[in-house]
């Protein structure tokens, strides 16, 4: 791997370190000896949200986290800080020892950050030690979304598509001509934005969502078997417990009161990463807490909530998407309904459901998704 280099393209680039102060997490600990946790529900079951027993356990856990030890993977690679439209940009830039990478953004998602990728990063841009060929390199830029992690403080409201310009303004700033993009969730949203511009030297975007649902139109759901059926349901019963899209789109900082003052709260309030308790998340108690130690470190769960809000009332309009797109589809996610799906975006040129993984799959099964990448962008 070699370092990209302060001012060497059309952006300065700060060298960054994670180095939380001490004092910070020695609050953190205080604050999580003194909880006081609510009374548990009826059953203690996942059906009233996350369960007191989740979080004992959880609490405990977190008391003996090694912060540190997520700062050094993180100061492992590569990072930096930039300014775009008024607007710090963090981000790790990691490129490949082999020529002719592919250049690769990895968009993270809600409730998630940069550490999404952590253990895609050394498969992408070294595919030999990884079981790959020398041209399946990506040198590979992982950005934090503007108000999450360390890409604050937030100037402005921010809608995924403002998220999808600053991402190629990053992007050619680095130098870079041609590049593609992954994402899950929100981040398949700026990529598919990105597919949406479909900017000179775009190579698609790689995305394991897209949110394309039935519009009433006559005939639409005519040719729907039981897999079409079974993806509505599953859509249903997310809508149903996933309340916090709902709080956050109409009353973000309500919520986000409890969520800067409290741990805890940032903990519970977490509880995607458990697939809502469904059984199926294959997400490790350790990334969980690693997810809730940056956001409690960087008090940023307000301006991270911030974006449903802005979504609700952006006043975009729907529009056809013909950029270059592949789409993968993990067993326990979200279901993309495909005949839907090309309805909405002209060109996706694969598809592929996996057998195994869930809404988290950059950190469940980093490898099949690195191998997903291979295939789209070779």
């Amino acid at each position: 791997m070699t370092t990209t280099t302060a001012g060497q393209a059309g952006i300065e680039l700060r060298p960054f370190t994670a180095a939380a102060p001490q004092a910070d997490l020695d609050d953190l600990r205080q604050r999580l000896e003194r909880t006081r946790f609510a009374p548990a529900a009826p059953g203690d079951s996942w059906d009233y949200g996350t369960p007191e027993s989740y979080l004992r356990d959880m609490v405990e856990r977190w008391k003996g986290f090694d912060w540190r030890a997520v700062e050094a993977r993180l100061n492992a690679f590569p990072q930096f800080t930039t300014e775009i439209d008024g607007q710090t940009v963090h981000l790790l830039h990691v490129r490949s020892a082999h020529a002719d990478a592919t250049p690769l953004l990895l968009a993270h998602t809600y409730p998630g950050s940069v550490l999404d990728f952590l253990d895609m990063i050394d498969p992408l841009v070294d595919p030999v030690a990884h079981g790959g060929r020398a041209e399946d390199a990506f040198d590979v830029v992982v950005p934090s979304m503007p108000g999450f992690g360390f890409s604050t403080p937030l100037v402005g409201e921010w809608t995924m598509a403002r998220v999808a310009q600053t991402y190629d303004t990053l992007m050619r700033g680095l130098g870079y001509e041609s590049y593609g993009i992954h994402g899950s969730d929100g981040g398949a949203m700026v990529a598919r934005e990105l597919a949406v511009l479909d900017p000179e030297g775009f190579l698609g975007a790689h995305v394991l969502h897209l949110f394309s649902f039935p519009s009433g139109a006559p005939g639409e759901m005519d040719g729907f078997g039981e897999k079409e059926y079974a993806a509505l349901a599953h859509a249903q019963w997310f809508q149903s417990v996933g309340a916090y899209n709902v709080m956050n789109a109409s009353r973000p900082q309500t919520v986000a009161a409890g969520l800067a003052d409290s741990p805890v709260a940032t903990l519970a309030y977490s509880e995607l990463f458990e697939s809502f308790g469904n059984g199926t998340s294959l997400v490790r108690p350790e990334q969980v807490l690693a997810q809730a130690t940056l956001y409690w470190l960087t008090n940023t769960y307000a301006t991270a909530a911030r974006y449903h809000y802005a979504e609700q009332r952006s006043g975009a309009e729907p529009v056809v998407s013909q950029g270059r797109i592949g789409v993968a589809v993990f067993k326990d996610d979200f279901q993309t309904i495909r005949s839907l799906a090309e309805r909405d975006n002209a060109r996706i040129e694969h598809w592929s459901e996996l057998p195994r993984g869930g809404h988290f799959a950059a950190m469940e099964v980093p490898d099949d998704v690195v191998a997903d990448l291979r295939v789209f962008f070779g």
